[in-house]
């Protein structure tokens, strides 16, 4: 694991979407940090280890889903399909498609593999198997701020993880997407989905991946907004946890009451077109019970503070 020395750091952003604003002091004591998301090898041996079940694996308890047709209650997960055409970007069912038996062993769905993506993130990963794996491994999911933290790699007030371009030089320096989203993939980076951990170049931490490639979950419960700023030096929140979880539910879904936790860093899938959130400060809601086939995640291990 990579060391991460904490400290205090500008969190959020005031210039792009609104769920990232305010920016606001806080400060997150020193930990470690897994150097790339999880990947399959990684996610194998703990199955292996221990006859773990996804979530994604598992046929969904019709409780929980009231209104849902009974024969969408199977296992399986969300995989991105992409369009032949332009369609609106407003309508994510355009290309988000629930895929029976889609898991993380079978990441396109049933016929497909993870035979030559060994060092690809595991996807398909709900909150519930990250936290799994990560109890396993005597480690833990990290928080938003420690998450975006380590992304920002000491280059405080930095656009993206590596400084203010996103592209410097014309090369790139994550997985993103180059075209118009979702139809048009001009594989500039090389890669059409995933891509291996250490495809591209670490952050001045020395860690990888923070930026694109798979969402990566975090322990926070979601929030629409930051907290302001502390009205004084003495009251900067110190290693915070995020807000109560029934303020997580979706409002546009009230019978519905499964909680959100934040996914950090974006993914292949971020686009200058569509979604420009392959920056540290970004952030986004997932539901709990949610897989889907760019989420992924990376633990870490605090160290006790003598008191």
């Amino acid at each position: 694991m990579v060391w991460i020395p904490g400290g205090s750091f500008r969190m959020g952003s005031d210039d792009h979407y609104p769920e990232e604003k305010p920016t606001h002091t806080v400060t997150v004591d020193g930990f470690f940090i897994d150097p790339t998301p999880v990947t399959n090898r990684q996610f194998r041996a703990f199955v292996e280890a221990t006859g773990y079940v996804t979530v994604a694996e598992t046929p969904p308890d019709p409780k929980m889903y009231p209104g849902a047709q009974p024969h969408m209650l199977k296992a399986g997960s969300l995989v991105f399909t992409p369009p032949d055409h332009p369609v609106d970007t407003r309508d994510w069912s355009q290309w988000w498609r629930f895929v029976f038996r889609a898991c993380w062993r079978r990441p396109l769905g049933p016929g497909s593999s993870t035979k030559g993506l060994d060092d690809h993130p595991v996807v398909h990963v709900a909150y519930a198997d990250a936290e799994a794996y990560a109890a396993w491994a005597g480690k833990a999911l990290p928080t938003e701020a420690e998450w975006e933290f380590a992304a920002r790699g000491g280059l405080e007030g930095a656009e993206y993880a590596w400084g203010d371009e996103l592209v410097p030089d014309g090369v790139h320096r994550a997985n993103t997407w180059q075209g118009v989203f979702p139809a048009e993939n001009l594989l500039e980076d090389g890669y059409e989905r995933t891509s291996p951990v250490t495809a591209f170049p670490p952050n001045p931490y020395g860690v990888f991946d923070m930026i694109g490639n798979t969402w990566e979950w975090t322990t926070d419960f979601w929030s629409t907004r930051h907290p302001a700023d502390a009205p004084k030096a003495c009251c900067v929140p110190v290693n915070p946890r995020g807000g109560p979880e029934a303020a997580s539910f979706d409002p546009r879904q009230p019978e519905i009451r499964i909680p959100r936790k934040v996914l950090k860093g974006g993914s292949h899938l971020c686009a200058p077109s569509y979604c420009r959130r392959y920056r540290p400060a970004a952030r986004h809601a997932e539901p709990v019970d949610t897989s889907t086939s760019h989420v992924g995640f990376r633990c870490v291990r605090r160290v006790a503070v003598a008191g």
